[in-house]
């Protein structure tokens, strides 16, 4: 059996299921119930400075986007940090933590972006003997009004600011979590890089709004009939992030910094894509908000049965494995030449390919031949887009074959050549440079 045991950062658990620093992490209480599920760690629940806490609405939190079949595709949530008070957090947490000395605890942690607020909660935080620091610069609502959260994680300088401040007054590990809102994610992952933090976690909640009410012309979740933008999270977002770990993951910047892969996890094929693409582990939280904490057992069984069909014994041999493959699409091998193949045993003829073929691409399945429906690709016209592919509701009837070097694209007329060749050599490309004429020396 594959051994998922994880040390990320030094930071050791029994397998790389985290929760995030959300409502499932905001007490004892909670976190106790999700490491008797099987949960490998968790970031607490955002703190806060000690004073008054902060205040939540009294009325709905979360907005949402579901699929056809009511499954949730996503959530915006507009709960801030936690509204307990710091010292009730930081016991529970000691609490916890020698209760369950093998689970990974992490304080995340988000003060105003100041010295003294962050030199005077580390040491209270570090009291506790949790594992590490996580620094919440992401949080797209409410306190990022108020200069922190988001706010702080679209501005380069202040992350290596805050992250050095962290370094200087505490021992623990600091993990810095990063916003998705902003346009290059790779700048503030250099930042904290520079700053020295251990490690970088996201993608945090993305900025949005997902649906207005047409009664009453209130976004939702309304209060009071008004609403205000929240950060939206789950499965629909997971694209985004599996991008944005990448493009850390690759950047020869930030090469070689562990990345905690967060975003729309849901199941154990999930996470595998955010290790292989360089994540160490990876946070949850929607999906334990949909399925209740049971969800991980689900997700430590399928990672270690996928582990054990490849022959993979442990997370090392599959973190990062994708990375190389991840490119810019200027160098994409444009003498790949594929064209869509259509399986007739399979075939419900639901004509799904034909219309979305015909209607939005190039025209290039049939559905009627000899008088009957009848769908099959036209070669001479197929460009191998894919889009049957996904359009299609059976599995596996529409595949995508490659052409192999020296048969005929019979859309182009031209035969497949065995070459690579991308679009900076493409003679279309106008900043393309053809090779130098090799002219030969002349005969003495």
């Amino acid at each position: 059996m594959a051994d998922i045991r994880n040390n990320f950062i030094g930071i050791k658990s029994p397998n790389p299921f985290w929760l995030a620093s959300a409502p499932p992490t905001d007490k004892a209480y909670n976190v106790i119930r999700a490491f008797q599920a099987g949960w490998g760690g968790v970031v607490w629940k955002t703190l806060g400075e000690e004073g008054p806490p902060v205040v939540n609405v009294n009325g709905p939190r979360y907005g949402a986007i579901w699929g056809a079949d009511r499954r949730l595709l996503g959530l915006n949530n507009i709960e801030l940090i936690t509204d307990r008070q710091l010292q009730v957090n930081l016991q529970e947490m000691k609490q916890v933590k020698k209760q369950f000395p093998d689970r990974a605890i992490i304080a995340s942690i988000m003060v105003p972006c100041e010295e003294q607020a962050w030199k005077a909660i580390l040491p209270l935080v570090e009291e506790t003997e949790v594992d590490g620091i996580e620094l919440n610069f992401g949080c797209p609502h409410g306190m990022s009004e108020r200069g922190m959260g988001a706010a702080v994680g679209q501005v380069p300088e202040y992350i290596e600011m805050v992250v050095r401040w962290c370094k200087q007054y505490s021992r623990m590990p600091v993990i810095t979590k990063l916003t998705p809102n902003i346009t290059d994610i790779r700048k503030p992952a250099r930042a904290a890089h520079a700053g020295g933090t251990d490690a970088v976690s996201l993608i945090n909640t993305i900025s949005s709004i997902t649906a207005v009410n047409l009664d009453t012309f209130s976004p939702e979740p309304s209060i009071d009939g008004r609403g205000s933008h929240g950060g939206y999270c789950g499965p629909a977002v997971k694209p985004i992030a599996l991008n944005m770990v990448a493009e850390i993951a690759r950047d020869p910047e930030t090469r070689g910094l562990p990345i905690s892969g967060i975003g729309g996890v849901t199941t154990w094929r999930d996470a595998a894509e955010f290790l292989v693409l360089g994540a160490g582990n990876v946070q949850v939280c929607t999906a334990a908000m949909t399925y209740g904490f049971k969800i991980v057992q689900e997700m430590i069984e399928g990672l270690k049965s996928w582990m054990d069909e490849k022959g993979h014994a442990t997370l090392d041999d599959v973190i990062g494995r994708a990375t190389p493959n991840v490119t810019d699409w200027q160098y994409l091998n444009l003498n790949y030449v594929t064209k869509a193949h259509i399986n007739q045993d399979l075939c419900i003829k639901c004509g799904r390919c034909h219309i979305a073929c015909e209607d939005t691409s190039h025209q290039a399945i049939t559905n009627i031949v000899d008088g009957l429906r009848h769908f099959e690709v036209i070669e001479e016209e197929c460009v191998g887009c894919n889009l049957c592919v996904n359009v299609c509701p059976v599995e596996g009837c529409i595949d995508m074959v490659p052409l192999a070097a020296g048969q005929l694209d019979k859309r182009t007329e031209k035969v497949v050549q065995p070459t690579y060749a991308n679009w900076t050599q493409h003679p279309n490309n106008p900043m393309h440079k053809p090779a130098p004429v090799q002219v030969p020396e002349p005969a003495e």
